[in-house]
């Protein structure tokens, strides 16, 4: 079995992906403080043709070296903004018919294997600060609390392995509707 090359690959250029039909959901990051988190999930919301970011609070913006250096470029195909408050900004989305999923570790959470999406519903998943979580306020507002299970003895994943995790399962879920 022979390794592709990136030429290979088959991807879409900046301009396909700006017009390509983008999954239906939002990222919003909650004051976020790693650069490179932010990146990541740029680039991991890059991968499944997420339709926007929301950068709240404290979380960077680009363009930042740090940012760059692991977003590789999709900063220039992500649709993003900046919005100060995160509530306010769940709560305009939902007046919208957006579904807000504060990804977090709460009471009577949805464990995530067993989250279902809804068809012809568009989700906007929160992931918060690496230490303090989603903001109590925007889990108290959101229309999901989904958790993601985990077996060992840490108490979290770092926010970009979230991220993926999140995304691909709920991607995932979606394709099949």
């Amino acid at each position: 079995m022979r390794k592709l090359k990136n030429s290979e690959l088959d991807r879409l250029s900046v301009d396909g992906f700006k017009t390509a039909k983008k999954t239906p959901i939002i990222i919003i990051l909650d004051n976020i403080r790693s650069l490179n988190n932010i990146g990541s999930v740029f680039r991991t919301s890059d991968a499944f043709l997420i339709e926007k970011i929301y950068l709240c609070g404290i979380t960077a913006t680009p363009p930042h070296k740090d940012i760059h250096k692991t977003a590789l470029g999709s900063t220039d195909t992500v649709v993003w903004e900046h919005v100060e408050n995160t509530l306010e900004l769940t709560k305009s989305l939902q007046s919208k018919g957006v579904k807000i999923c504060a990804i977090e570790q709460a009471e009577q959470a949805t464990m995530l294997n067993t989250f279902t999406p809804e068809p012809e519903t568009k989700y906007a998943l929160v992931f918060g600060n690496e230490v303090k979580g989603v903001a109590q306020d925007v889990v108290n507002a959101s229309d999901y609390v989904i958790e993601i299970p985990q077996y060992g003895t840490k108490h979290s994943l770092n926010i970009s392995v979230s991220c993926g995790v999140v995304l691909w399962d709920v991607f995932s879920k979606m394709s099949l509707l």
